[in-house]
């Protein structure tokens, strides 16, 4: 249950307090009228005593009362009789009074967090105490217990009467006739000698203080000094105290509303001279009063003046109980506060106290007396003083019935009787006695009602016992809940018992038990009394030690419905609206629902029509499992409520739950949409709402960009440097403030989506913005429209592009009509983007941030130059390797000029402009170009065996360092309108398939210092590359020296070139031939000299799956004395035209591929370098000597023709492919190779041993080249001279750049039998093994002698050559490779 003002404990002594009546003569009713008060009211304030009192019990022991509040109230006598449920009027005072207390703003909340709820609810309820303590105060008197009975009567005359003893024994006699004629049935008396205390009031304004005083006398020596008193009030004239402030104890007890009005007003009838009146309970939060009316007879109360007077006096009463028009004790100083106080405190200690303490003793003495017997009361039983009677019957009645009644000087109810009294003055060990025993005597009688009483107080009273209490017994709660309920069929007396067992049990922590009791007592008969339990049940769930949330929320749900129910909106509302807490957002889709709706419709009953509409809209706006007809009915009252709230206003439209906006996917274009192809023009893709993001492309297109803004600004790139994106969307980097150009448009892309099964039809759909300026800001707001509309159905998703000239800042959708039956609403919904989930810092991750998404925000800049690209002749097929001549058109479409302009791709290898120095003369127009090389062509006549024309270049005449490429365009700048065309040269991958080729335009303003630094303009097409020729080159050492070269001449050393070329176009039918125009050649130090190829044929042509073999001779490059870096090109011609490769576009295509094939060296380089570190510096040394002896960098380009047959037309094709030689003995492709995994390298977690060095076995074996020179053909006669000594000349050339030690050895170590039988006739004689030293680059002969015994054919070429550096050991010496065979024929002469 929700927390409380009062403990348990102040709960319940408050509930039962002792009554005490109070009768005022008329005179006496006047003098308290002045305050606006009767004289109940006037001491209600201090009825609790500030100071303790102090008893004794039938055993002589003191009893200390504490903290004791008595009740006083005015006698009104009635003839009604005891009801077992609330009367109409009493229901209605109850349902008044929750209504009326409601929870406050500002007022204390709980703040609970609960796995993964997190709950706000009221810590109190003061609502269900106002009405609890209402209810237990307009308890009518019931025949089973004294708790309600009045135990002393309150005799008020004023001072100024004539006669004051006079009115005391009218007064006297009143109250014993209304007590003992039997004519009226409330109110009742707890017994009859009932304490009758005079009380004489003197008005200190008006009357004689003195008379006063000698009347008080006088009453003292009549009544004695404990049974009367004089209370002065009225110390303050109006005149006087009009500008002292008094404080007013009553407004906490008394309404001062017109709800009380309307309640408590008094039905006057008249019926044979009789007077009805209606029982009418006072109402207040912290204590309510019952007034009873006096229900007379005509001609019942002799005594009394007239009937006539007492109505007014009844009249002027309830004029009182209002409250008046003025305030509350104005007539009244503090020192009247005082005496008032003090009269109480008399009355209750001199008089009420030892009243009952005497009463007490009497009950006692009498039952022991009885007996017979010293002994208390705990033992006594009821046949000592009831004489075995039973309580009195009707003959009718079943013995199990609850309706018994008892006389009243019935045994067992002056034992309930004397319970009561103890319980009143706090003696609780002593009243649970007594009411032990009692519930002993009703159960054996059956009487079920006085049983049911009997437990119910023995249960309180043990609980509130001091000391060591005993055990609260809550089955004797049960027990007289269920009895009270089911057997007596009383829900009022049901309904206290178990509004204190719930109190008790929630003090003591049992939760769970108080929840179950308050639920049982809900049912149909009271819908506030079971949204009131419902209500506090749910608090008991969530106040336990682990927190029920979710039935917290179902019993809020049902309290809110029971509050309906009973009317109670605004506690129906405030139930669903805690319990939404628990049911939002997780899931439970159709209870959601229910409690919006529910929200939705109480709100909007109690003229809260923004709430409600917010209600309704989260109905809509979430994902709805409802069937298409509720989901109508939703928006049908969200449409009329919706109307209301707007009223036809349509200067500030109110948001719109429909349809869902999803912005996020709201995507905005800066600038206009490119032109399509214009003839034979294709224009440049560029960026366009139709394609997707990517994330890898937008990675590569910012690679490029900042490869072209490193270029523009000498290699770094700015710090500031923000890559452009012409299209946001989710994925973008929204961070920043986007840039858009004055007077270009911005295209935004709104994406709507229908939650519902209903259709939604939308029209006059409009972009709001608003536009701001640095230093001033423009409050109206404008607008962009859609003309047309759009139809939504269920669960589609629909796009709009709304279009507009850029000065907006915040965007803000208005959707102008949505139409649902002809009901048509007009409103908006605001664009709002949220930015990504921060995860950076520790803050960030622990709580939930957003950064910003600033797409809809952007920067108006001044005018920028606009430039647009097309491309005339562009293929979409080529052959691998085919150069083809393109044109691109660049036109300015701005005012603004533009320079700077540069391209940068992802192939560099596929485009070139060309170089201003190597460029040939190209024709104007693409027309003019038609059956035109795109080479530089010189004719010269095929000469067999011609050597070579060579020409230096420099790289620099083609390279492009960074990759991007500077466009020439005339003065390096396009004015505003002007378009220039520039031919393209494009070049086949050598990879067949399908390639994505990108292109990214780089320009610039010739204005400085403005935001946007540049402009970049994408392009992307796609080639399909199909098979042409595929060239393998490879590359030996010659043994025959070049002509004109000496022994001594290091720079006359020669290698052999071989080059095969195949067709491999095999699948493209149209291509008929391919013919080989020529072979060239560029190295910075070698170059191709002449042609060996022994084919006398002019020219080399292949058709499908044709192979050739060409041979080439290549010398080194003489050496220069300039250190620039200079390649040179050397061009053999196979026909009669010669093709010069060191121009355009020959050359550039050249030099990309270089660099290309560079990148990924170095890219396969550091994918195998996992080798160990020491294994590296071991063989360093020797890989640079096998480097620099095997070194060549000799670069073949194979120049071609292609017969193509297209449409009955023959075209001739051309085209280049590149070889490039690195190193003498290993065999090159013009075919990309495949590149292949790596593979995974284990993790190694102990140290071991690092490999051993493997030394380049293969490359040092070539380190010395060897050449035998001898005769062909010898004759001797071995008839003469049995021994033929031939002369042999060994020629021994290093080949490497360092001192070279070489063994030859002679000596014949074969063991194959096949050389054996040749040995044996055959071997050197002479010198048989040498040791030498070569340096660099050295050439030395040897003449050995070969010694034949018989004729025959003999290889030469069985000598062993070891050679290793001369700085290494001998772990180093390799055998070197030999050359072929060497074969001599010896003849018999």
């Amino acid at each position: 249950m929700a927390r409380c003002v009062q403990s348990v404990q102040e709960f319940i002594q408050d509930s039962f307090v002792p009554m005490v009546a109070v009768l005022c003569s008329e005179e006496a009713e006047r003098v308290t009228r002045k305050n606006n008060l009767n004289f109940a009211e006037l001491l209600r304030p201090f009825c609790r005593l500030t100071s303790e009192g102090h008893i004794r019990d039938p055993n002589n022991q003191v009893q200390t009362v504490k903290n004791l509040r008595i009740c006083v109230n005015k006698l009104v006598a009635s003839q009604n009789t005891t009801s077992a449920v609330l009367g109409p009027t009493q229901r209605q005072l109850l349902s008044e009074v929750v209504l009326s207390c409601q929870p406050q703003d500002g007022a204390v909340t709980n703040m609970i967090t609960v796995g993964g709820y997190q709950l706000n609810f009221n810590a109190t309820t003061p609502w269900f105490e106002a009405y609890r303590e209402n209810f237990l105060q307009s308890m009518p008197a019931s025949d089973h217990e004294f708790l309600n009975y009045f135990l002393a009567c309150l005799l008020v005359v004023s001072s100024t009467e004539a006669v004051p003893v006079e009115q005391f024994l009218k007064l006297s006699q009143e109250q014993h006739r209304v007590q003992h004629s039997g004519e009226y049935t409330n109110p009742k008396w707890f017994i009859p000698n009932t304490l009758k205390y005079y009380v004489l009031l003197h008005d200190m304004s008006e009357g004689n203080e003195h008379r006063a005083d000698t009347v008080y006398e006088d009453m003292k020596q009549r009544y004695g000094p404990q049974g009367c008193y004089l209370l002065k009030i009225n110390s303050r004239t109006l005149s006087t105290g009009e500008d002292e402030q008094i404080p007013d104890p009553w407004s906490q007890y008394l309404h001062r509303n017109n709800l009380h009005n309307q309640v408590s007003s008094l039905a006057f009838s008249t019926s044979n001279n009789h007077f009805v009146n209606i029982l009418s309970v006072m109402c207040t939060i912290n204590i309510v009063c019952v007034i009873f009316l006096l229900q007379l007879c005509s001609g019942s109360l002799n005594n009394l003046s007239t009937v006539n007077s007492d109505v007014k006096r009844g009249a002027r009463d309830t004029e009182s109980l209002v409250g008046g028009a003025g305030s509350h004790g104005i007539c009244l100083t503090l020192n009247d506060h005082d005496h008032i106080r003090q009269f109480i405190q008399e009355f209750t200690f001199r008089g009420l106290l030892p009243h009952i303490e005497k009463n007490i003793r009497q009950l006692n003495d009498q039952l022991v007396s009885r007996k017979g017997l010293s002994r208390s009361l705990f033992t006594a039983t009821k046949k000592w003083f009831g004489g075995g009677k039973g309580p009195e019957k009707s003959i009718n009645e079943p013995k199990s019935t609850c309706g018994l009644l008892y006389p009243p000087e019935a045994p067992e109810l002056q034992i309930r009787k004397m319970a009561d009294l103890c319980f009143l003055i706090q003696h609780y060990e002593l009243a649970y006695s007594c009411y032990h025993t009692a519930k002993k005597d009703f159960l054996s009688d059956q009487a079920m009602l006085y049983a049911a009483g009997a437990l119910e107080m023995a249960a309180v009273a043990a609980f509130l016992q001091g000391g060591a209490p005993r055990p609260y017994p809550a089955h004797y709660m049960d027990t007289a809940i269920q009895t009270y309920r089911d057997v007596c069929k009383n829900m009022v007396l049901a309904e206290r018992c178990a509004l204190l067992s719930a109190e008790i049990l929630k003090s003591q922590g049992k939760y769970s038990e108080a929840a179950s009791l308050l639920i049982k007592m809900t049912s149909e008969d009271s819908d506030l009394r079971s949204a009131l339990l419902l209500e506090q049940a749910a608090h008991c769930f969530i106040n336990m030690r682990n927190p029920m949330v979710r039935k917290f929320a179902f019993h809020m749900i049902l309290a809110g419905h029971r509050f309906s129910k009973a009317g109670q909106r605004r506690h129906a509302l405030r139930c669903y609206c805690q319990a939404m807490q628990v049911y939002k957002e997780r899931g439970w889709s159709l209870a959601e629902d229910h409690i919006n709706f529910t929200i939705g419709r109480q709100s909007f009953t109690l003229h809260q029509p923004e709430n409600a509409v917010i209600a309704f809209r989260e109905i809509l706006a979430n994902d709805s499992r409802q069937t298409a007809t509720q989901q109508g009915a939703f928006l049908r009252e969200y449409l009329y409520v919706y109307k209301n709230v707007t009223g036809g206003n349509e200067v500030s439209l109110p948001q719109l739950p429909l349809p869902c906006i999803h912005s996020s996917a709201t995507r905005v274009y800066f600038g206009h949409e490119r032109r399509l192809a214009e003839g034979e023009k294709q224009a440049a893709t560029h960026v366009s709402l139709d394609q997707e993001y990517d994330q890898d492309l937008a990675a590569m297109w910012r690679h490029l960009e900042e490869q072209l803004v490193a270029a523009a600004n000498r290699g770094l790139v700015p710090g500031n440097f923000q890559p452009t994106q012409s299209c946001l969307n989710s994925h973008t980097d929204n961070l920043r403030h986007p840039f858009a150009v004055v007077e270009e448009p911005i295209i935004v892309e709104v994406t709507f989506r229908n939650p519902l099964k209903v259709s939604l039809a939308l029209s006059n759909l409009s972009l709001l913005w608003k536009f701001s300026v640095e230093g001033a800001s423009l409050s109206e707001e404008m607008s962009e429209g859609l003309s047309g509309k759009a139809l939504t159905n269920e669960d589609k998703m629909f796009c709009i592009l709304v279009a507009m000239l850029t000065y907006s800042m915040d965007f803000i959708l208005f959707i102008g009509q949505q139409m649902m039956d002809m009901m048509v609403v007009h409103g908006k919904q605001d664009l709002r983007i949220q930015g990504p989930r921060l995860n950076q810092t520790k803050e960030d991750k622990m709580l939930i941030r957003h950064g910003p998404d600033r797409r809809l925000e952007p920067i108006i800049t001044p005018p920028m130059p606009l430039m647009e690209v097309f491309f005339l002749q562009f293929p979409t097929a080529l052959l691998c390797g085919e150069v083809r001549k393109a044109y691109v058109e660049f036109c300015n479409v701005s005012s603004v000029p533009l320079c700077g302009l540069r391209v940068a791709s992802t192939h560099p290898d596929f485009f070139t402009f060309g170089s201003q120095a190597t460029t040939p003369l190209t024709p104007v127009s693409p027309a003019s170009s038609e059956n035109c090389s795109a080479y530089k062509i010189l004719a010269t006549p095929h000469q067999l065996g011609s050597v070579t024309s060579e020409i230096l270049v420099s790289p620099e005449d083609f390279n492009q360092p960074s990759g991007v490429i500077e466009i020439p365009i005339d003065g390096c700048t396009l004015q505003p309108g002007e378009s220039t065309q520039l031919p393209l040269w494009l070049r086949g991958p050598d990879q067949e398939g399908v390639h994505e080729i990108n292109f990214l335009f780089y320009y610039e303003s010739t204005e400085k210092g403005i935001k946007i630094s540049h402009r970049v303009l994408r392009h992307k097409v796609f080639i399909c590359a199909s098979r042409s020729l595929s060239v393998q080159a490879s590359v030996c050492h010659s043994s025959i020296p070049p002509p004109n070269c000496g022994l001594d001449d290091k720079d006359c050393s020669g290698a052999l070139v071989f080059i095969d070329v195949e067709n491999i176009n095999t699948s493209d039918a149209a291509v008929r031939e391919f013919l080989i125009v020529q072979v060239s050649s560029s190295s910075q130090n070698w170059c191709l000299h002449k042609c060996i190829n022994p084919a006398k044929d002019k020219d080399c042509k292949l058709t499908s799956r044709e192979r050739a073999k060409l041979c080439f001779r290549a010398t080194r490059c003489k050496p220069r004395e300039d250190t620039v870096e200079r390649y040179t090109f050397a061009d053999l011609n196979l026909g009669n035209e010669q093709i010069v490769s060191s121009s355009t576009p020959c050359g550039d295509f050249f030099f990309r591929c270089c660099q290309n094939s560079q990148r990924v060296n170095v890219v396969s380089s550091s994918c195998k370098s996992q080798g160990s570190l020491s294994t590296e510096n071991t063989v360093s040394d020797i890989t640079n000597i096998v480097k620099k002896c095997n070194e060549l960098d000799l670069n073949i380009i194979v120049i071609w023709k292609a017969y193509v047959i297209e449409d009955n037309k023959q075209l001739i094709l051309e085209g280049q492919l590149h070889v490039a030689l690195q190193a003498i003995g290993k065999e090159a492709s013009s075919l990309t190779p495949k590149q292949e995994a790596t593979e995974m390298v284990l993790l190694k977690f102990k140290s071991e041993l690092p490999p051993p060095a493997i030394l380049p076995t293969v490359e040092l074996s070539q380190l010395i080249k060897t050449n035998l020179q001898y005769p062909e053909t010898y004759s001797h006669p071995f008839v003469q001279e049995s021994l033929c000594v031939v002369p042999v000349t060994l020629t021994l050339s290093n080949c490497s750049l360092a001192h070279v030690d070489v063994i030859i050895d002679l000596r014949h170590k074969s063991v194959s039998p096949v050389f054996l039988e040749v040995h044996t006739s055959f071997t050197w004689v002479g010198q048989t093994q040498y040791k030498l030293q070569l340096k660099p680059q050295e050439m030395l002969s040897l003449t050995l002698q070969a010694c034949f015994l018989k004729p025959g054919v003999y290889n030469l070429n069985t000598l062993r050559v070891f050679a290793k550096p001369a700085d290494q050991d001998a772990m180093c010496e390799t055998s070197q490779q030999i050359a072929s065979p060497a074969l001599i024929i010896i003849n018999n002469a």
